[in-house]
């Protein structure tokens, strides 16, 4: 039985101490949060798992083997580090950790005590993203051309970090996850309304093997958008999360070259074929991820969204910061 601390209980809180309570072969034993009122809820709706203002009692139990860290990306180092120097697997919320050198910091002390970091990269669990990486891995769509990604909707605005920090880590996770091709550069131009931070950016990222991708991130949209299209050789596949019943649709659609002497150097012609719509897993992503965290601890895996992970993306982040310094300037990763 593996038994879980877990560090903050806002927004996202409550639904990670329900799935590792859920989960067969864990068990919540402790919640901390510094606000009375998310304490009061916490013990409400689970009167059985104890409750502490101070995250201290949780780092330093005897009697918990995994820290849950839900909490502002500008604590996840320390706690993640005290954590780990406990003897304490570690499950972070999005993104890692706030620099590089912190990413890596942990990562080298995790496998020194052999223990394991999960970064909470829950859309890798969700039965969307898990058909569209096994349709790149069988060559379905053929060599990717370009990856597209909306994420935009009015608010929430945070106080601590600017849109890409809050939305992108979402995005370039799963791009980190489906596609084989690896960032070589980022260029990313955004505008601040209505504090210092940044509400409104764009992405784009350029990857080996000529391939592209854009992001558009927005706190201000009056919709929530949810999308991404990718361009491959053979089909083209849109993701629209908003949807329920028909997230992903492929569409057997693209250009076809050819080389021809005389007037023309190059002809492009059109193809358009079939669209369908294959079955994704409905199952709870977060479900899944707890699930595997825990396999991963008891078999001594190293999960695909481990710290090497967080720190792919998190090093896409301090990129972006530096480009958008500069006006959009290239930065090369």
């Amino acid at each position: 039985m593996i038994r879980f601390g877990v560090i903050g209980y806002g927004y996202w809180g409550p639904n990670i101490v329900r799935n590792f309570e859920a989960c067969d072969g864990s068990k919540v034993t402790m919640i901390c949060d510094g606000r009375t009122v998310a304490l009061k809820r916490a013990e409400k709706t689970y009167p059985q798992i104890q409750t502490v203002s101070d995250c201290s009692e949780i780092l330093n139990s005897p009697d918990i083997d995994a820290v849950a860290i839900v909490t502002p990306v500008s604590t996840h180092y320390e706690l993640a580090k005290k954590a780990l120097l406990n003897g304490k697997h570690v499950f972070v919320e999005k993104p890692f950790t706030a620099t590089v050198a912190q990413a890596e910091e942990l990562i080298d002390l995790a496998e020194k005590k052999n223990l394991k970091i999960m970064v909470d990269h829950t859309f890798l669990f969700t039965g969307a993203v898990m058909k569209i990486k096994e349709l790149l891995d069988d060559q379905t769509l053929g060599d990717v051309y370009y990856y597209d990604s909306t994420r935009v909707n009015l608010g929430l605005f945070q106080h601590d970090v600017n849109v890409i920090w809050d939305l992108a880590p979402h995005d370039f996770s799963i791009m980190d996850y489906v596609l084989r091709e690896s960032p070589e550069a980022v260029a990313a131009t955004g505008q601040s309304h209505v504090s210092k931070f940044e509400n409104v950016a764009y992405v784009t990222v350029y990857l080996s093997n000529n391939t592209i991708a854009h992001f558009n991130v927005n706190w201000l949209s009056p919709v929530k958008v949810r999308s991404t299209l990718i361009g491959g050789e053979k089909k083209m596949l849109v993701w629209n999360d908003v949807d329920v019943d028909e997230k992903i649709k492929i569409y057997d659609k693209g250009i076809d070259v050819k080389n021809r002497e005389g007037i023309y150097d190059l002809l492009v012609s059109y193809r358009s074929g079939d669209i369908w719509t294959p079955r994704v897993n409905p199952t709870e992503a977060l479900k899944l991820e707890a699930e595997y965290f825990l396999d991963c601890i008891e078999n001594n895996k190293s999960p695909h969204n481990d710290g090497h992970a967080g720190l792919r993306v998190v090093k896409l982040l301090e990129a972006c910061d530096k480009s958008l310094k500069k006006q959009g300037q290239m930065v090369k990763v």
